[in-house]
């Protein structure tokens, strides 16, 4: 017998029974994006390899060791998308949405990179990014975390989740920093793992977010960033830090917190929980201002934020919000005899056209009224149809609910679109 192909490594399944959840959570995000008046622009999965590594950095662990990267048969190096920023900024510039403009955008997908897979951590991952254009001052960074606030408010969450904040200052700022930090760690260079020796040399600012406890004691004694930032910087921050306060929104100040991408400058910030062991961040964005030109368009301001679905929905499902999810089917049709199927599913489309919410399954496989029953009883619905031959020969059709201790009813089909509406509350088509 031939071997059962399974998933690839690190690549997972959304089951029916967990899709309520995700499509719960779903539905919050579109609906609080949608009232801070955000846009959904919709992106290829696949880019050619050059935007990443001219976005990313080619000496990043993103580009060196996480792509999945493949030559398509016209011989052009194509890539998965290992994160959203880019694909989102090379449409914008793409299509004229950057310049003279300000846009809020979203997006949501799959996102793709070649790590070792854990919990919270897979190969296939399913993020949501907001991105913003063409707004410079810290007001649009106030309110992209104001936004993540809400998210968390809507979803039960708030209190298991910390805002923290820094900024990275200017590119040369960042320049200078990064000159301090080589002469600091260079004289501990016999204290750091292979991982930091690596980073010294092409990106030292990642030397802070060592996980590394050795490294983590000699990051505590290191300069920090603040000490070489210039007035406008600061002021920046302080701009955005005022609003919070006064929005009332908590935050800590982390001044170890660095992003691994070379184009982030300014603001940076990450919603963190503890209830997920080592994979705390939930959330993380910051501003990328230099990203645009880099891509080749005239500068812009841009900030955005990433966040990790399948992190968010662990943390949900741990406080169990996401049992408040609806039920799949609130009404299962039975249909036993010759001719009542047919007759079930011209009713059921019938219903459907009047109750457009309505979630109606009809039996299909035939069976006797008995197996028929249980099947509808283990589909969560609230209320059974129930046609036979009698039915039909009348034009009528049995009700029973499922859920409730109530003898079973019968009535004309043409009356029980208006039963079903009063007894789930939902909407006709006609108000």
């Amino acid at each position: 017998m031939a071997k059962n192909i399974q998933a690839v490594r690190g690549m997972h399944d959304v089951l029916p029974e967990q899709t309520q959840s995700w499509q719960r959570v779903e539905k919050v995000f579109q609906q609080v994006l949608a009232s801070y008046g955000y846009q959904e622009i919709r992106l290829p999965i696949v880019e050619k390899t050059e935007l990443f590594n001219r976005s990313i950095g080619e000496v990043t662990d993103i580009v060196e060791k996480e792509m999945y990267t493949f030559d398509d048969r016209n011989g052009d190096s194509l890539t998965l998308r290992p994160e959203g920023t880019a694909g989102c900024l090379r449409a914008g510039i793409e299509h004229g949405l950057l310049h003279n403009q300000i846009q809020r955008l979203w997006y949501y997908g799959p996102m793709f990179r070649h790590e070792r897979p854990q919990k919270g951590r897979y190969r296939q991952f399913y993020q949501l990014g907001v991105e913003t254009y063409g707004m410079a001052g810290p007001d649009i960074d106030a309110e992209i975390i104001i936004l993540g606030h809400r998210l968390w408010t809507q979803l039960g969450i708030r209190d298991k989740l910390e805002l923290q904040l820094n900024t990275l200052g200017s590119k040369e700022e960042r320049q200078h920093y990064r000159e301090k930090l080589v002469v600091y760690f260079s004289k501990h260079i016999a204290l750091l793992d292979d991982d930091s020796r690596r980073r010294l040399q092409t990106n030292p600012l990642r030397i802070l977010d060592s996980k590394n406890p050795e490294v983590q004691a000699l990051v505590e004694q290191a300069p920090t960033l603040m000490d070489s930032l210039g007035d406008e910087s600061l002021q920046h921050f302080k701009g955005l830090t005022h609003l919070l306060d006064e929005l009332g929104i908590d935050y800590k100040i982390n001044c170890r917190l660095v992003r691994g991408l070379d184009y982030y400058g300014y603001t940076v910030f990450e919603w963190v929980t503890n209830d997920l062991g080592a994979q705390g961040t939930v959330c993380a964005g910051g501003r990328y201002d230099s990203l645009v030109e880099q891509l080749g368009a005239r500068s812009s301001s841009a900030i955005g934020f990433a966040m990790g679905m399948e992190r968010l929905m662990a943390l949900v499902e741990m406080l169990g919000e996401a049992s408040t999810a609806k039920r799949s089917i609130d009404v299962y049709m039975i249909c036993v005899g010759d001719k009542t199927q047919a007759v079930g599913m011209v009713l059921a489309e019938t219903l459907r056209t009047y109750l457009p919410t309505l979630k109606l399954q009809v039996h299909c496989g035939g069976g006797s009224f008995k197996s028929q029953f249980k099947k509808a009883d283990k589909s969560g619905a609230d209320i059974a149809l129930i046609i036979g031959d009698d039915e039909v020969a009348n034009d009528e059709v049995g009700v029973k609910s499922l859920r409730k201790k109530q003898d079973q009813n019968i009535m004309a089909q043409k009356e029980v679109g208006m039963y079903l509406q009063k007894a789930l509350n939902i909407t006709s088509s006609e108000g």
